[in-house]
């Protein structure tokens, strides 16, 4: 769900602003208002001129953030939504680009909206004629973007410059997974460097605007260890199969049962397996699907056949023991289907795969401890836990392979 409040939208994409993006507001009509040489030669009219120029930096920070999007649709990647909070803003978009080279564009795009911002700005504020209050405040704006453009390139994710910087280790090592990696350790490394540089400015020369600077580092911290988190799971989707997550929790019944065999066996217990799949003579053949036995009068259950009803293993979706991971995320959301069959080279079952099994598989894989009751709820709610995108992970992954 997205948060915030929708304050309109600008090319068809919604624009969102964060609670705490008004602390940048209060932040920046309070410091210019209360500014010395402001209040001396305009008075109260210094507070609305602080205002104005809070407002154009949103307008700005839109605009940057604009540049990312368009440069994202023009790739054909759907953008959601663009949101500004507390730190800047974010665009939302669907997935990333294909190639390092259109990664390369998109994260690029804001900086140059921001360097052109600042040249316009700064031109119409030397315009002949301009009244001093806009010239200032134009040529203040101009001054903001100019920042934020060479702050916005410092490479490290989760800025601009990091994504550029991804885009580059992308290009020579030919691996996406790699670029972030690389832009996210460098994200932490300046992270540490500015919470160490702004508490050091704060705390010893009581420069307190340190604390600020400390405050932007801790959030690249937070934001870059995200970055690799995300890289670590990428790497287990690409590590593992269909065969390491799958489970077993299925029962093989005899396919000469009737229905009505079948129902008051296994349906009336309480400990029903999720699936059920006949056999006879050795052979599977097909899955017992509950959905279809209900749509069957009642009376024909005492001499219709399991055998009669089953679907053909060949005919359900399935997934052999050495897919990928990726091919098993995508297939569920896809179909929408609460669990997929696993067969073997020999049209066998061997499995089932649900997502709390999907689940369980990637967090074995990187050491995570994840209690039973919340894998069993996964597997009960059909759906990942809130927050956890392991569908649109898998997408990118799967072009990265």
């Amino acid at each position: 769900m997205q948060s915030g409040w929708r304050v309109g939208s600008i090319l068809g994409i919604p624009l969102f602003v964060d609670s705490s993006w008004f602390i940048i507001l209060l932040l920046v009509t309070f410091s210019y208002g209360f500014e010395p040489g402001w209040q001396l030669a305009w008075g109260n009219w210094a507070w609305l001129m602080g205002f104005a120029l809070a407002l154009l930096l949103f307008g700005s920070v839109v605009l940057h953030e604009l540049g990312h999007s368009l440069a994202a649709k023009v790739q054909g990647i759907g953008v959601h939504s663009i949101t500004l909070f507390l730190f800047g803003g974010i665009a939302s978009i669907d997935n990333e680009s294909k190639t390092p080279g259109d990664a390369f564009k998109v994260a690029i795009a804001g900086p140059l909206v921001s360097f052109g911002l600042f040249l316009l700005l700064t031109g119409l504020s030397q315009v002949p004629g301009v009244p001093m209050p806009i010239s200032i405040i134009t040529g203040s704006v101009a001054q903001i973007n100019l920042v934020l453009t060479l702050f916005n390139l410092i490479p490290g994710l989760p800025l601009d410059g990091g994504q550029v910087l991804k885009a580059l280790v992308w290009k020579l090592t030919d691996s996406r997974i790699q670029g972030i990696r690389w832009a996210a350790r460098s994200g932490q490394l300046l992270g540490w460097l500015a919470v160490t540089l702004g508490l050091t400015l704060a705390l010893f020369y009581q420069v307190f605007s340190g604390f600020w600077i400390a405050a932007i580092g801790w959030f690249a911290l937070r934001n870059a260890a995200a970055y690799k988190q995300v890289t670590n799971l990428q790497e287990a989707m690409l590590a593992l199969t269909a065969a390491d997550a799958m489970s077993r929790d299925y029962r093989v019944v005899d396919a000469g049962m009737t229905i009505r065999q079948f129902a008051d066996t296994y349906l009336l217990d309480e400990n029903r397996a999720p699936a059920y799949f006949a056999a006879s003579e050795g052979r599977y053949r097909g899955l017992v699907s509950i959905e279809e036995i209900r749509t069957i009068e009642r009376s024909e259950w005492e001499v219709r056949l399991l055998h009669d009803i089953v679907q053909p293993l060949l005919n359900i979706p399935f997934l052999r023991e050495n897919s990928p991971l990726t091919e098993a995320i995508a297939q569920l959301e896809d179909l929408a289907l609460p669990r997929i069959t696993v067969l073997t080279p020999a049209d066998a079952v061997t499995g089932t795969l649900d997502r709390g099994d999907i689940v369980r598989a990637l967090a074995d894989r990187l050491g995570l401890r994840i209690s039973s009751s919340i894998i069993q709820r996964i597997k009960d709610e059909g759906q990942y836990p809130p927050g956890l995108q392991l569908p649109s992970i898998a997408r990118t992954v799967a072009d990265e392979a």
